[in-house]
Formats: C-alpha cells, structure tokens, sequence
C-alpha cells in the first residue's frame, strides 16, 4: 500500500525532489506575475493612448461645431443651406402641370 502524509505535504520521498518542485513553483508563480504585470502595462497603455485619440478627435470636431454655428456656416457649404436649414437659390418653371379630362 502507498502511504500519504497526512499533513498535507509532497507524496515524494526524495527531499530533493520535493525541494526542487518547491523552487520550480516559486519561479514560475514569479514569472507569470511578471509577465500578468507587463501585459497589464501593455493592455492599459493601449486604451490610455485610444482614449486620448478618441478625446482629441471629440474635442476637435466639437470646436469645429461650434465655430461653425457662431459664424452662420452651414455643414455642408456645397449646397448653399445656412445654418436655418433654408436653401437659397432660383428656379425656373419648365412645364405647367397639364389636367387630363
């Protein structure tokens, strides 16, 4: 029959080996808290860095917003609406409407 310790510790016999998964474990705990640590670092940089972009490119389009209705400008210069949303322009009647009987 195989016989445990009861108080929880290696099933091994050997102290060398039970010191040497001992050492084993601890530097690989370490080194994935390193590694958990540098991720962190990496993934929190990365959102840092968009949500700057994003603020910019926010704060700029707002500014550019505004200075546009202090001036009158419409959005869209091309078509000639002012910022009342009316069109100005002229027109010319090609055809009367005909009634058909």
């Amino acid at each position: 029959m195989k016989q445990y310790l009861n108080n929880g510790g290696f099933p091994a016999g050997n102290p060398i080996a039970n010191i040497f998964v001992v050492i084993v474990g601890a530097l690989a705990i370490g080194g994935f808290v390193v590694l958990g640590f540098f991720a962190l670092m990496i993934v929190g940089s990365i959102v840092a860095v968009m949500a700057a972009v994003i603020g910019i490119r926010v704060w700029w389009f707002k500014r550019k917003l505004r200075g546009q209705m202090q001036s009158g400008q419409s959005s869209d210069p091309g078509t000639g609406a002012t910022a009342g949303g009316v069109i100005e322009g002229e027109y010319k009647v090609v055809a009367e409407d005909r009634e058909d009987a």
